[in-house]
């Protein structure tokens, strides 16, 4: 029987190019969405990947959603926490709003993503949680301080429940992206994104699918005994 992954973030930038990876190794796969119903229902049609719509940074909405997940595709065994905002501002002018959107959503999220599967996983003797962070949670990030804090906070919560899980089959691992052609990054200013490369010593941006790959390599049974581990996918750009 096929084992099923739920994907934060799922439908688009890495998520998509993540759900997409782990339908095609043979996962039923359900993907979460925060507002875009379009970019939604326009991925579920391409993909067949059904799509299902809550804020991870609130628990009720996590907890409900997880529970109609179960219900329509099965017993969560992988868990990919994606999803993630940014707010960007230079310390001295950043809000406490724009902190607190930050920390609920990248940091509380992951907890409120990974909790309500957590019983599950420890009944069944086998779990595999992944946490999508980045590089800029391993070497800080001018005006990132919020988004910095719930990348670096993320690892934290990975090495720590992968010494909880260990005994029941779980492994929590996480994994940093350095800058990724995503939508988002291919939308900022040509000599913006040149400036970029040129920190790379690959000489060039990330693919999606790239960091794609190390997730299906996570969720598979072969990587069983890496636990509390970070994958550094940044073309050598940081290394820790």
């Amino acid at each position: 029987m096929a084992r099923t992954a739920l994907v934060t973030g799922g439908s688009r930038g890495i998520g998509a190019a993540i759900s997409k990876a782990l339908k095609a190794e043979g996962y039923n796969v359900a993907a979460t969405y925060a507002g875009n119903d379009e970019a939604a229902a326009k991925f579920t049609e391409e993909t067949g990947i059904k799509t299902y719509k809550w804020n991870v940074a609130d628990y009720d909405e996590s907890k409900a959603g997880i529970e109609k997940v179960e219900a329509e595709v099965g017993p969560i065994d992988i868990v990919v926490a994606n999803a993630g905002i940014t707010r960007d501002a230079p310390f001295h002018k950043m809000t406490p709003d724009q902190w607190k959107d930050v920390i609920d959503t990248n940091l509380t999220g992951v907890f409120n993503t990974v909790h309500p599967v957590w019983p599950g996983m420890r009944e069944r003797k086998f779990g595999r949680v992944i946490v999508i962070s980045s590089i800029n949670g391993q070497k800080g990030q001018f005006a990132q301080v919020n988004y910095a804090a719930t990348k670096a906070g993320d690892l934290g919560i990975v090495k720590s429940l992968a010494q909880e899980g260990a005994r029941a089959g779980i492994t929590a691992n996480a994994i940093c992206p350095g800058y990724i052609a995503t939508e988002m990054v291919m939308a900022v200013p040509e000599k913006v994104r040149e400036s970029i490369i040129g920190q790379i010593p690959a000489g060039r941006l990330g693919e999606p699918e790239e960091i794609a790959r190390c997730v299906t390599f996570l969720a598979s049974d072969e990587s069983q005994f890496i636990n509390g581990s970070t994958i550094s996918a940044n073309g050598a750009q940081f290394f820790v």
